[in-house]
């Protein structure tokens, strides 16, 4: 026999649809929330990054320096 329609029924469903929806809700608001996290640590590691780049940016630069004062003064002794 088939499932007969009666109100508590009708309410039963409701509900279950509900929490259904709800579900879903949160399931949507906890992916949001965890790509959000995840954007926000990409920022700073892009930061880290940037800051790492120019140390090494400033070191290579003074490295240059050096080799170029060594190179002055190998050509200077051996003048």
């Amino acid at each position: 026999m088939g499932r007969k329609n009666t109100l508590t029924r009708f309410l039963e469903d409701i509900v279950d649809d509900t929490k259904t929806f709800v579900d879903d809700l949160i399931d949507r608001a906890k992916d949001v929330e965890e790509n959000a996290k995840d954007s926000v640590v990409d920022v700073v590691d892009d930061d880290d990054d940037k800051a790492e780049a120019a140390t090494l940016q400033k070191t290579l630069e003074e490295l240059r320096a050096k080799v170029q004062e060594l190179e002055a003064l190998q050509k200077s002794g051996s003048k």
